[in-house]
Order: C-alpha cells, then structure tokens, then sequence
C-alpha cells in the first residue's frame, strides 16, 4: 500500500515538473515571437523611411529613381502641382515617359506618404 502511494506522488511531481516546463517552454516562445516579430516591425519602418515620397521629392530627388532624368522628375513635380497629391504609387504611371516597366522598377523604391484619416 504504501508503495502504490509512493508511486503515485512520483506521478504527481512528475507531472507537475512536466507542466511546469512546458509553461516556461511556452513563455520563452511568445518572448522570441515578441522578438521577432519586433524586429520585422522596426524593419519596415525602417525601409519605409528609406523610401522616396513622390508627393514632396524634389526635381533633385527623383532623380535617384531607376531610369528617372531631370525631364521625367519634373514632369512629376507638375503632374503633382497640377492634379495634386498622388494617393497611390501606381498613379506615377499617369505621368508621361513613366511606364509600366520603369515603374516596376521603382516601386519599391517610392511611397505616397501615410494616410490621413480623411483619405
């Protein structure tokens, strides 16, 4: 009887130590989840920041875009002045000598800004 006894609190502590770890295990993984996701986070905003806003770039500027000249930046510049603020990235396309090919090759590269809440 009292071996049955013994036995039992065995299983007890054992599976006591077993849930015990498996709830370390388990905050140790939300921390590194936490982690990571954090980092892919500050990774892009960080890329974001990188990024040329077609909305407020200079003639200058643009010029860094891939197969952009001094022609092409300015066109932007006087598409913007006169239809206003793009609202997509896509919308560059509206403006003359930019293709769909040069703007696949830039679009990574430009941002229209963040969103207002009134977009």
């Amino acid at each position: 009887m009292a071996s049955m006894l013994h036995i039992r609190k065995r299983k007890e502590v054992i599976m006591k130590n077993l849930i015990v770890k498996g709830l370390v295990f388990s905050v140790i993984l939300g921390f590194l989840f936490s982690c990571f996701l954090s980092l892919q986070v500050q990774a892009a905003l960080k890329d974001n920041a990188k990024k040329i806003n077609i909305n407020t770039a200079s003639v200058e500027k643009l010029q860094e875009l891939p197969r952009i000249g001094e022609k092409i930046a300015q066109r932007i510049v006087d598409f913007r002045k006169e239809h206003g603020k793009f609202k997509k990235i896509e919308e560059i396309m509206k403006v003359k000598g930019i293709s769909e090919k040069t703007f696949k090759g830039m679009k990574d590269m430009i941002t229209v800004g963040e969103k207002t809440k009134t977009e």
